[in-house]
């Protein structure tokens, strides 16, 4: 039961940091971050509540939507890179792509995403931090990508996503938040209404900033276990 009681840890931390910037309850998503963890540490989470999975890779993600496909309204968000060549997996199982970011990309998912009964739900994603080594798109091609999802009738934006810079002090992510949000109040609530960002060890930071959704692995599976 210990991935119930970590649960319940971050759900408080979660709503604690709600009051604390004077936000209502339940305005922040928790989405579990469960990338090489085993279809049973899911189960687990699922059987204290949980329903919002977050998985890297879309091979693993879609091993374990057929896995746990037993269990209803149980949902995977893919907030991995996704190249092209997965794409057609992606759009297979995966409930929310999280990490759209570039015209390209936008354009072969949305032809994918043709086939499904419905939009398949996108977030865009945002290197705020410049950094070389992280993908996403930077914040000048931001309204190209935009336009290129919005003339993509398969596709619905819902928001941006964004990995700062990784930082010893939570703090230190508050200026990288801020800016995300302040990319989302440039387009405005309606077009953008999601804010993916903070993970285990700047939630509270995230959510003083406008997060609508943290992204938590460690403190709900612990650490992740490494590949054989």
């Amino acid at each position: 039961m210990l991935i119930a009681r970590n649960l319940a840890a971050v759900l408080d931390r979660i709503h604690q940091a709600e009051r604390a910037a004077g936000r209502p309850e339940g305005s922040v998503q928790l989405l579990a971050v469960s990338k090489r963890h085993p279809p049973e540490a899911i189960r687990e989470a699922y059987a204290a509540g949980q329903r919002e999975f977050g998985e890297n890779y879309p091979q693993e993600l879609a091993s374990k939507a057929e896995i746990l496909k037993d269990l209803p309204g149980i949902r995977f968000h893919l907030i991995g890179h996704l190249q092209s060549n997965k794409v057609k997996l992606a759009v297979r199982f995966a409930s929310s792509v999280d990490t759209l970011d570039s015209p390209s990309l936008a354009v072969e998912l949305g032809k994918r995403a043709a086939s499904r009964p419905e939009p398949l739900p996108v977030l865009l994603e945002v290197n705020v931090g410049g950094e070389i080594q992280k993908h996403g798109c930077s914040p000048e091609q931001l309204a190209a990508v935009m336009e290129a999802v919005l003339a993509q009738p398969s596709l619905r934006l819902r928001g941006l996503m964004t990995v700062p810079p990784h930082t010893e002090d939570p703090e230190g992510a508050r200026p990288f938040f801020r800016q995300l949000r302040r990319l989302r109040d440039r387009y405005g609530t309606d077009l953008l209404p999601e804010l993916s960002m903070g993970m285990s060890h700047d939630l509270e930071v995230a959510i003083s900033e406008g997060a609508t959704q943290v992204r938590i692995g460690t403190a709900i599976f612990g650490e992740r276990p490494l590949r054989g």
